[in-house]
Parts: structure tokens; C-alpha cells; sequence
């Protein structure tokens, strides 16, 4: 089974690496989903993990770090794709359970562009 929490978060970066208008400063409204995989605890609350355990978590680790931030100060070539696997390895091991885990992350960094990591992308 798998559950789902999404976010949003507004930053900016540039590309510097990249040749073309995103190697300017810019910002994006990003749209972040976490998804976890896993198996309903035998605790009696009959959940995978509570949603709100999960959010507290993104906040914590995630949000409160880029929300409003200039990204390329934590990532030096801050591409979507760097930018999920940053999240990735962030949320990887304060998400794991005895009965689930991070099983993908998807980034929107428009409306219609989005990066998808999951567990056979990173093992």
C-alpha cells in the first residue's frame, strides 16, 4: 500500500551550468509529493503512518529549509532532478518504519513539468 503528502514551497535559483534563460535568477512556486510505501502497523491506530507525522517531518527537513530561500546556496546546480534527490536523501531515513519507507518523491517545478524519484532510481 502506499500513501501520499503533498506540499508546495516558493524559491529561487539559477542554473549555472546551463545555457539559456533559466541560467538567470528566477523563481518557481514547487509542487512537492512524498510518497511512502508500506504495510498498516499492528499498533491499534491501524495506520501506515499518520499524516500528520509525515507533514511535521517535510516541514522540518525540507520546507523550513527551502521555502522562500535561494537555492543554490544548498545546491550548487539546483536542477529539479538535483533537487529531488537532495529531498530524497534528506527525508530517506527519518521516514523509515519497522512497516514502511520513502518509496518516491515527485517535484513539480511547474504545473507541467515534474521530476519522479523512487527507490529503484536511488538502490
Amino acid at each position: 500500500m502506499k500513501i501520499r503528502k503533498d506540499f508546495t514551497f516558493d524559491a529561487a535559483h539559477n542554473l549555472i551550468k546551463y545555457h539559456g534563460k533559466c541560467e538567470r535568477l528566477h523563481g518557481h512556486t514547487y509542487k512537492l509529493a512524498v510518497i511512502l510505501e508500506g504495510s498498516i502497523a499492528q499498533d491499534g491506530e491501524d495506520m501506515i503512518i499518520d499524516f500528520c507525522e509525515i507533514s511535521s517531518i517535510v516541514k522540518s527537513k525540507i520546507i523550513s529549509r527551502l521555502d522562500h530561500c535561494y537555492i543554490n546556496d544548498l545546491i550548487s546546480q539546483p536542477t529539479a532532478e538535483n533537487i529531488a534527490l537532495w529531498i530524497w536523501h534528506e527525508l530517506e531515513h527519518d521516514l523509515e518504519r519497522e512497516n514502511c519507507r520513502l518509496f518516491e518523491i515527485r517535484l513539480w517545478e511547474t504545473a507541467t513539468s515534474c521530476v519522479i524519484i523512487n527507490r529503484e532510481d536511488i538502490n
